[in-house]
């Protein structure tokens, strides 16, 4: 699977840019169909400890999935998306299984 990924406002290292791959890369054990993806890494202006943002983009045939999560460090929020990406992918492949 092809992914973009853009750090807003920082440059993200090569550590986290691997991290990232490699949780993605593991949804095409779910659904080997997926086209591409695209990361957004963003820093918030909010108070408190949460305040790492990853944005997951998943584009599938005749969809796109996404997930959103907040979190104190950028490994922790890619990871909580990831999982919420899983469970999409789940109900999408037996909405689809279902039509078929």
């Amino acid at each position: 699977m092809k992914v973009q990924v853009q750090s807003v406002h920082f440059d993200a290292d090569q550590k986290l840019l691997d991290f990232i791959q490699q949780r993605l890369n593991k949804l095409d054990h779910f659904y080997d169909r997926i086209t591409d993806g695209e990361v957004i890494l963003r820093l918030n202006n909010k108070d408190g400890v949460a305040n790492k943002t990853v944005e997951i983009k998943l584009m599938v045939p005749g969809s796109t999935l996404f997930s959103q999560e907040d979190a104190a460090s950028f490994e922790a929020a890619a990871d909580a998306a990831v999982e919420a990406l899983k469970r999409q992918i789940s109900k999408y492949k037996e909405k689809h299984l279902n039509l078929h």
